[in-house]
């Protein structure tokens, strides 16, 4: 699953989209759930932080 997050310049989620489903509406909603609580780098324009987007991989992996 692939995640479009906009990050504010702050470091914040400001807005977390589906880009690629999983194929479990289960496994897509938790991830946007956690992923929206995260704390990210914002970009950076020179010595000034900016919003931008980022695209975030989420691999669901069992363990036995």
């Amino acid at each position: 699953m692939v995640l479009r997050v906009r990050v504010s310049a702050q470091g914040q989620a400001d807005r977390v989209e589906l880009h690629k489903s999983s194929g479990f509406a289960r496994l897509d909603d938790a991830a946007l759930e956690a992923v929206g609580r995260w704390r990210f780098v914002p970009a950076r324009r020179g010595d000034e932080a900016v919003a931008a987007s980022v695209l975030v991989p989420i691999v669901f992996r069992l363990d036995s």
